[in-house]
């Protein structure tokens, strides 16, 4: 079964035939909220909104292991995960969607592994290749079925938040490689691969980063705001066409 995981704006999916919620229980405490069960296209998919379904909790705040444990528990194989960045590169403008192959974790002090406390082994996870190469191919075939424009590749850059970045942090993350800057992205990512799940991300780029285009010596967020929901409608015939790729 596929699962979605909504980002900021994304409370709900407006496509997603819901048949029932239900609530897990994790050892690792409370996830974002219920779990959401339904149907998008005849094809069985689980929902849930990263940020809570009243957009209530902040990204270092997020319980990203319950999330994910709550998931692999229903039986899912793959999640997509939908969020929001900041452009950085030159043609990461604002309104464009990106399929990042890459990223770098910048965050500190979340809980970011399943493999801790005294009874578990050390364990090392390839990370290699953060996203499924397998299930990136999916959702680009899936974007060219829908005809919706994606960008490829690029490199996804996760701080801590929730403030937004400085001028100069984003400089820094510039001169390390980063095209785009969101606040979830790790360890989420890192869990999903921890779990054996296949994981990609669609980022919806809001705005530009800080010190970039127009947002040079202040962030617009109600403009930012505007224009995901926008793009949003992309992502929802985008998720359309991927349930029919996967075949769940």
């Amino acid at each position: 079964m596929l699962a979605i995981i909504g980002g900021t704006g994304l409370t709900r999916l407006k496509n997603l035939k819901i048949t029932h919620r239900q609530v897990i229980r994790t050892p690792y405490g409370e996830p974002s909220g219920a779990l959401t069960f339904g149907e998008i296209n005849d094809h069985h998919v689980v929902f849930i909104a990263r940020h809570g379904y009243g957009h209530t909790i902040p990204p270092h705040e997020i319980n990203y292991r319950a999330n994910i444990w709550a998931l692999a528990e229903q039986q899912v194989s793959r999640i997509v995960s939908v969020c929001t960045v900041g452009g950085i590169r030159e043609d990461l403008a604002p309104g464009m969607l990106v399929l990042p192959d890459q990223l770098i974790d910048y965050t500190y002090g979340r809980r970011h592994t399943f493999f801790e406390g005294g009874d578990k082994p050390v364990t090392h996870s390839d990370f290699t290749e953060p996203y499924c190469p397998k299930l990136r191919r999916r959702i680009l075939q899936a974007a060219k079925t829908s005809r919706q424009t994606l960008i490829e590749s690029g490199v996804y850059a996760a701080t801590q938040g929730p403030r937004l970045e400085t001028a100069a942090e984003i400089n820094r993350i510039a001169r390390d490689g980063g095209d785009m800057v969101g606040m979830t992205g790790m360890p989420e990512a890192a869990l999903a691969r921890e779990s054996g799940l296949s994981y990609a991300a669609i980022a919806v780029v809001s705005n530009w980063a800080a010190g970039r285009g127009n947002s040079l010596h202040k962030v617009d967020l109600a403009a930012a705001e505007t224009i995901f929901q926008a793009a949003i409608e992309h992502v929802h015939r985008m998720l359309e066409a991927l349930v029919k790729v996967e075949g769940v």
